[in-house]
């Protein structure tokens, strides 16, 4: 196993630094996580102009067909930047989604515009009895005269309130097997019946409720096969938690140095804090959540790119050392700064409401522990 860049991420990887560099100083930052939807259309539109919105797609749909590793060099430096978009959802699991899914005809109508950033999409599939497993879903659609119809909620969804359309997660069929009787639904943000609301709270990136209330459906917008959609869900969610465990090693990153750069700066007592033991402590804890997290998350990768039968595996050991890393070294990096690290224009709390969001976004430490355990037949 090479977790070296090639030469091609490692030009990916300088692009994805300026880019970022540029568009996304501290205020900018502030600026778009204070926003009422989070969402900043300019710097889409030159996200998406650059090709990072088609990265994940393949070439015959209007993407250029990269690698996950590819693309997980540009999730670390958006991470690192602590930068908010719709990319995740819409241009990974969404697109993932219908490709797992999706019949021909599906995928020529609804990748191109997805490649192109043109339309966003966003993934229904929690709700109120929070989870990401299939035996979660329970938000009902009943088949009725050549169409369905949606009533539910759905909870803690990213990006919905900006999406286009959505790809709702439900239950068509119950029985024993959880996995069994799990369809997909394209549905207009702005259908009748469906309404949208922000939900509020110390949240990172923006996540909604989206109700359904006697939401029709036509047969055509099923994406998938009914019943039988929960293998190209689970597929999907494993690809996005790859790139998101890529994510949140940068911002694990950038945490640790600005832990490690005020503890050289901050005088106290006539010397630098990082003269003191304890300053050291918390120091070397960020870091060492750093690489862990950052060497977990391209380990993962590199078996999704090799299709590696223990990719899954790999990824929720990833997403677990991730949702506790993440977390703990912004903690740690609070001890460093004391009082500064609170104050909003320095720029840490950005992290920390980022860990305390994506902890449990796509599964929580505790969720893959057990499906690790689950994967290993202990």
């Amino acid at each position: 196993m090479d977790l070296a860049l090639n030469e091609v991420q490692t030009m990916l990887q300088n692009s994805a630094r300026e880019f970022m560099e540029a568009e996304m100083p501290k205020s900018r930052v502030l600026e778009i996580d204070d926003s009422p939807s989070g969402f900043a259309v300019d710097l889409w539109e030159k996200m998406c102009g650059i090709g990072w919105s088609g990265m994940a797609v393949p070439e015959e749909y209007g993407g250029s067909g990269n690698s996950f590793t590819d693309l997980g060099v540009i999730y670390e430096m958006m991470g690192y930047y602590a930068c908010s978009s719709p990319h995740l959802s819409s241009a990974v699991l969404c697109s993932q989604v219908i490709l797992e899914a999706g019949n021909q005809e599906q995928k020529q109508a609804l990748l191109p515009p997805i490649a192109s950033g043109q339309q966003i999409f966003s993934l229904a599939l929690t709700e109120p009895e929070y989870g990401w497993g299939a035996d979660t879903v329970h938000l009902q659609a009943t088949r009725h005269n050549g169409s369905f119809t949606l009533e539910g909620d759905k909870l803690f969804i990213p990006d919905a309130n900006v999406a286009d359309r959505l790809l709702v997660v439900a239950r068509t069929t119950a029985g024993a097997d959880p996995e069994h009787g799990i369809s997909i639904f394209i549905v207009d943000k702005d259908a009748p019946g469906v309404s949208v609301r922000v939900q509020t709270g110390w949240i990172g990136p923006k996540v909604c409720e989206v109700n359904f209330a006697n939401v029709s459906v036509s047969e055509s917008n099923v994406l998938g096969p009914v019943d039988g959609a929960w293998p190209a869900i689970a597929t999907s969610l494993d690809r996005g938690t790859a790139l998101l465990c890529a994510y949140m090693a940068g911002g694990t990153q950038k945490v640790f140095e600005m832990a490690r750069d005020y503890s050289q700066t901050r005088i106290a007592f006539g010397v630098p804090i990082g003269t003191f033991q304890r300053v050291q402590d918390h120091v070397i804890d960020a870091l060492n959540e750093a690489d862990a997290a950052k060497w977990s998350a391209y380990e993962a990768l590199w078996k999704l790119d090799q299709d590696d039968p223990g990719a899954s595996l790999s990824i929720s050991m990833a997403k677990a050392v991730a949702s506790t890393g993440f977390p703990s070294a912004c903690e740690a990096s609070h001890h460093v700064h004391a009082g500064i690290g609170t104050d909003l224009e320095f720029g840490l709390t950005q992290y920390t409401k980022r860990a305390r969001t994506l902890q449990h976004y796509l599964g929580d430490a505790i969720y893959h522990k057990a499906r690790m355990a689950k994967l290993l037949a202990v």
